[in-house]
């Protein structure tokens, strides 16, 4: 290829490398100067021009972009006519997008003439919508170079394809347990409903049983008996293990685990095997989310009828951080208005409703300190210092005094008349005084006036109920302590407890709920229920 700046009377026939405007006609970029072009520029006053002319063997971009897109071309495409050498790739159906990123690389690096730009490998893509665009740089190419391209974008199979999703029924199991409000089951057969819907699949009738093994397997069983041809399951607790009761389920009705875990957030439970040939899911608890997350990548591949492996679910790591990106938006069936992005709602319950009686005569919530204040004073202000709100404090034994030393303080009173029965009812008390919509809550205990603000702030920034994280406790040096932040699905439990307990069980109970914050300072370890405790903390009290 010559290219070149030429006197006017040698441009027929050259191709121009710019744009110009000649009396009053414009001649754009690439075209092949005639005759009547020549003069009209002569006409216009203009003497030379930029202009590029062909070398014998030189391929000419159009037909170089029209050869590499061919090569390229897959299933579930069209492409368009070549211009100013560009051609254009769409996709013919609604499906998965799939290219081979490392042939793409290997293609672009032969040479800076040849360009071809893609959307991201396993995107969701429209009938219409433009996937790839095929762009020669310079106005032609050497044959070489050109064969050298269409052999990379050949390869061993197509190097783009748009496979379509197809319609198919689908199975759900919910798991029950103790404590589960009907509002998280239903929100997630909506959240799964609109996931399947936007990919083409109908949702059967789901099937609601215990969180035990065998009940798991009969539901499953009752629903391959209705035609289902993928299995999902939503385990009211979170896989932890292969041998956990989900898993164990899928074996039981016949079937294999192939594959637990997935390095995407959220999504990092997802459990996936196979009963006679169906793909079975056991959901992370994400899926309850309609957010994308990691359900979304798989279910998008089973209904293209795509293969999935462990080393495919394996291979995700990179671009697997899904979690406050772009990336998540709501499924297409229910994205009808934008995304809320508020923040959660997370409450304090603050314990001030004890006897007391380990540390003698004296109420130790009303001991005041070398500042004057009250402990529960003192408590209840590095609350109110942090982003919880409402702080409500829960009353019982000597309820005026307590009421009193917080005179003039943002909190709401609740008391509790059966303080006497033990911290069960106290706490009680306080899950009934939040307000609707309360996602979380931190149960703070009213002698621990030491836990700084900061950390309260920590353990609020790191409940992510998406993400599984619905316990929030805080550590020193691998000893968990107070205060603990419950997301709302555990409000229940707490409230049917009986007797002098907290919720220290349910962090054995749904360890794959919990999430532990290391914290430097003893204080989420230090209560008073004792004169000698206090002694050893003489700031607290005033001589």
């Amino acid at each position: 290829m010559i290219f070149g700046d030429i006197p006017i009377d040698e441009a027929e026939g050259a191709i121009l490398a710019h744009g110009l405007r000649a009396g009053g006609c414009i001649l754009k970029k690439g075209r092949v100067l005639s005759a009547e072009d020549v003069a009209a520029l002569r006409a216009a006053g203009i003497a030379r021009v930029v202009c590029v002319r062909l070398e014998p063997g030189d391929v000419g971009e159009d037909e170089a972009a029209e050869r590499v897109a061919l090569a390229c071309f897959g299933p579930g495409l069209s492409r368009s006519r070549a211009a100013t050498g560009r051609v254009n790739l769409h996709a013919t159906v609604r499906g998965l997008f799939q290219v081979d990123r490392t042939r793409v690389d290997a293609l672009n690096a032969i040479d800076e003439a040849v360009t071809l730009a893609t959307l991201a490998d396993d995107s969701v893509v429209e009938a219409g919508e433009m996937v790839a665009t095929v762009k020669i740089i310079p106005f032609s190419v050497a044959p070489s170079m050109l064969a050298q391209a269409e052999a990379a974008a050949r390869g061993n199979g197509p190097l783009l394809a748009v496979h379509p999703f197809r319609p198919r029924p689908v199975g759900l199991v919910l798991t029950s347990l103790p404590g589960l409000k009907e509002s998280v089951l239903a929100g997630t057969v909506a959240a799964t409903r609109a996931r399947l819907e936007a990919l083409g699949a109908t949702l059967l009738e789901p099937e609601q049983c215990d969180h035990e093994a065998v009940a798991v397997a009969h539901a499953l069983e009752r629903l391959r008996e209705r035609g289902a041809q993928l299995l999902l399951v939503a385990g009211a607790s979170a896989v932890v293990d292969r041998r956990d009761v989900c898993p164990e389920g899928i074996v039981r009705a016949g079937g294999e685990i192939l594959h637990f875990g997935m390095p995407v957030d959220p999504g990092n439970l997802l459990l996936f095997g196979r009963i006679s040939g169906i793909p079975t899911i056991v959901l992370p608890g994400c899926a309850r989310s309609p957010k994308r997350n990691g359900v979304d990548w798989v279910l998008e591949r089973l209904m293209a009828d795509l293969p999935i492996r462990g080393r495919d679910i394996m291979a995700l790591g990179v671009g697997g951080l899904l979690k406050e990106t772009p990336l998540r938006p709501l499924p297409r069936a229910r994205a009808t208005a934008p995304e809320s992005r508020a923040a959660p709602s997370i409450a304090a319950i603050v314990l001030a409703a004890g006897r007391s009686s380990r540390f003698g005569s004296t109420n130790k919530l009303l001991v005041r300190g070398l500042d004057g204040r009250a402990m529960i004073a003192r408590t209840v202000d590095n609350v109110l210092a942090s982003r919880a709100r409402p702080v409500i404090v829960v009353t019982g034994n000597a309820a005026a005094e307590v009421a009193q030393a917080l005179a003039g303080r943002d909190v709401v009173l609740a008391h509790n008349p059966d303080y006497a029965t033990g911290l069960a009812s106290s706490i009680r008390t306080g899950i009934d005084a939040l307000s609707e919509g309360t996602d979380a809550a931190l149960i703070v205990l009213g002698d621990m006036p030491l836990v700084r603000p900061e950390v309260l702030d920590r353990l609020i920034e790191a409940f992510d109920g998406e993400a599984g994280r619905e316990i929030v406790v805080p550590a020193h040096r691998g000893a968990r302590g107070n205060p603990v932040l419950f997301g709302a699905r555990f409000f229940p439990a707490l409230s049917a407890r009986l007797g002098d307990v907290g919720g220290r069980d349910l962090l054995t109970e749904h360890a794959a709920a919990v999430h532990e914050v290391a914290v430097e300072d003893d204080g989420i370890l230090r209560d008073f229920d004792t004169p000698e405790a206090l002694a050893a903390a003489p700031d607290l009290a005033s001589a």
